[in-house]
């Protein structure tokens, strides 16, 4: 089986306070996302968690990227909401009705289910709506904030609709985080303030074995005041050895 390929990078790129540290001085505006693109191989879009983007947002930022970028788009927070209360039907619709014009480009959406939103009888139900819902052809990742989705009853519903689960490492966690494959690839969120090469070291060979059996896997730094998530991002895939 042919090796999986490492998508790394930072949630967010818009940030001029990346300059000189990632961005050249005099580089702003539209010639940000040329230049992130140009090093690394994935983004997290911030400002769709936000606001749905128009068709003109997208056509730009497709046309701004290499064909092998990957955009991961964060679920719009409302509509995230809605689809775990009343409406899953129309807000999943709702959320995904423009995501097919990143075409090849989209790795995935990121469905980010929040602190305050607690695993009950009637939010559990709501999800596998959610679920049966969404489109078969956007890769969804779920993200479970609130301990109490944390059970085998949750990663069954995810793993049967063929989502993926989003592993994510917090500044507080004593252990890295178990990474559990549901779906097609592997997505993590590494959010501790920074690594050193040996923790970054350690990361790339817990993602090895699932890169050499062919998964694709996300890894996405938290963003920080000067750019050192770039640096990050970069550092796991030169220890991953795909630079």
């Amino acid at each position: 089986m042919s090796n999986g390929r490492l998508y790394v990078g930072t949630s967010g790129f818009a940030y001029p306070d990346w300059t000189p540290r990632f961005y050249p001085p005099g580089l702003k505006g539209d010639g940000l996302l040329p230049y992130y693109a140009g090093r690394l191989s994935a983004v997290e879009l911030n400002n769709t968690f936000y606001q749905r983007p128009s068709a003109e947002r997208i056509a730009a930022w497709v046309a701004a990227v290499p064909p092998g970028f990957r955009f991961i788009v964060k679920a719009q927070r409302g509509a995230s909401m809605r689809a775990l209360g009343v409406s899953p039907e129309d807000s999943v619709g709702w959320l995904t009705e423009g995501v097919p014009a990143f075409g090849e480009r989209l790795g995935a959406v990121l469905f980010r289910v929040p602190h305050n939103v607690v695993r009950t009888p009637a939010t559990a139900a709501a999800l596998e709506r959610m679920l049966a819902a969404w489109p078969a052809t956007i890769a969804c990742v779920l993200e479970f904030q609130h301990a109490s989705w944390h059970l085998d009853e949750t990663y069954e519903v995810v793993r049967a609709a063929g989502a993926i689960l989003c592993a994510t490492e917090l500044p507080e966690d004593e252990e890295p985080p178990a990474i559990r494959r549901t779906g097609p690839g592997l997505y993590l969120r590494l959010r501790r303030h920074d690594y050193t090469d040996g923790e970054l070291a350690a990361w790339a060979a817990r993602l090895e074995p699932f890169l050499a059996a062919g998964d694709d896997v996300y890894a996405f730094f938290r963003h920080d005041e000067t750019g050192r998530a770039t640096e990050l991002a970069l550092g796991l895939e030169a220890a991953a050895g795909r630079a």
